[in-house]
């Protein structure tokens, strides 16, 4: 598997599998067959087929994180490469890099930010280049609202026979953005791809405690395709059980159940299930509960002042959220609701960043907060850009739903006999 933009790695995470979640987050009904084990009050996930040669990102922490995570797995040296696709691209016309060969799945989560309800929406207008850097003069395939385009062009040199693209749900009502990202990707290799329609998937229909949408365009190397999967992949409606997307095991609400299946979906993942074991970060030995923003509460009129209801999903985690990241609880004064918890005295706080990573999904022994050797108090990996690498992450367990929905159908996607 190829990865781009691949940050810290949440896709990567879920794509290959091997990882713990909350017991909560997995419908045993629907998908016992993917615990390995249960450990306490978490699951242990299977490995998938699927595992990272190459992965890339323009943050350092990002491949800090990656490399913390992923060494502790196999030998990754050289996997990362701490470069913009924009120059590895050109790196490799020059002949002066290559990409691994034989890549069954590439997927990438090109920037989001022109295209976020949050941003300022300039979509393929960006005034950022490909370094993420305000330059007025960058030529307009190179900007960062763009990055899509050089997606494409890895898909052209690696010929994978399929790859996932994804992004924020605000791309899909931005104009036509949609439809022309998907009619570019349709043209790689000169109508080499089946390109599906893209679709929508709330995080929260698959375990993940949280509120966060996201929109996968999927294409499939028609070459490589069998008949019979070209044939029903081609069909305007594609059978639930044929399509690459997941079904959902959760429910958001108490929806009406039209079918068998649809009885037997779990009840949405709460916030209180996903922090029942942990320990206030005053009495945590692990280094991204015990460090945390301190920001004040600044009143109703400022982002990320809310407290979070412990009976209900939490909030989409943000990357851009300056210190104001959701509080853990409210004191009295301000609003505060867990009166039970407020007469322990347990103290007004916002998230911490292992409350902000397990509702991404991500497993524990996921570092966000690194320290250097010299000690505590300085840090490869600090608190501030963790919140970042958190909130610009797929959901793990989400990327694990669409890769267990990928392999059980590989053999008949791409067998040809």
């Amino acid at each position: 598997m190829l990865s781009l933009f691949s940050g810290c790695g949440g896709m990567d995470i879920g794509f290959e599998g091997g990882f713990k979640v909350n017991k909560n987050c997995i419908n045993v009904d629907l998908s016992k067959e993917w615990i390995s084990k249960k450990r306490g009050v978490n699951y242990e996930l299977k490995e998938t087929i699927f595992e990272t040669v190459f992965a890339n990102d323009i943050v350092k922490h990002g491949q800090i994180s990656w490399e913390n995570y992923f060494s502790k797995k196999r030998d990754i040296d050289g996997v990362y490469r701490l470069e913009s696709i924009v120059d590895i691209v050109k790196k490799h016309k020059s002949k002066n890099f290559n990409f691994p060969e034989n890549i069954d799945v590439v997927t990438g989560g090109f920037p989001c930010q022109d295209f976020s309800v949050a941003g300022k929406r300039k979509g393929f207008k960006s005034d950022k280049n490909h370094h993420g850097e305000l330059d007025y003069n960058v030529s307009s395939i190179e900007t960062r609202g763009m990055l899509y385009m050089w997606m494409k062009e890895v898909i052209e040199i690696t010929k994978p026979k399929i790859f996932i693209a994804e992004n924020v749900k605000g791309l899909v009502s931005l104009g036509d953005v949609r439809d022309i990202i998907q009619n570019d990707f349709s043209k790689i290799d000169k109508d080499g791809y089946l390109v599906l329609n893209p679709k929508v998937l709330h995080s929260a229909h698959y375990g993940v405690p949280q509120s966060r949408e996201r929109v996968f365009f999927i294409g499939f190397k028609r070459s490589s395709l069998s008949p019979e999967a070209l044939n029903l992949l081609s069909n305007d409606e594609i059978p639930d059980n044929i399509s690459p997307y997941p079904m959902p095991t959760h429910r958001l609400t108490s929806e009406f159940a039209f079918s068998e299946r649809d009885k037997k979906l779990k009840n949405k993942t709460t916030l209180k299930s996903v922090f029942e074991d942990l320990k206030e970060p005053e009495l945590s030995d692990d280094n991204s509960q015990k460090y945390y923003s301190k920001a004040k509460y600044y009143g109703t009129k400022v982002q990320g002042q809310k407290e979070i209801d412990l009976n209900n999903i939490g909030p989409t985690i943000r990357s851009e959220h300056h210190g104001n990241i959701e509080f853990r609880r409210l004191s009295e004064k301000n609003g505060g609701k867990h009166k039970k918890e407020l007469s322990q005295g347990l103290l007004e706080r916002r998230l911490t960043l292992r409350e902000c990573a397990r509702i991404q999904s991500f497993p524990d022994d996921f570092d966000f907060v690194i320290p250097n050797e010299e000690g505590h108090k300085k840090f490869k990996l600090s608190p501030s850009l963790g919140y970042k690498l958190v909130g610009n992450a797929v959901p793990p367990l989400l990327a694990y739903h669409l890769a267990k929905k990928i392999e059980s159908n590989w053999e008949l996607f791409f067998n040809k006999k």
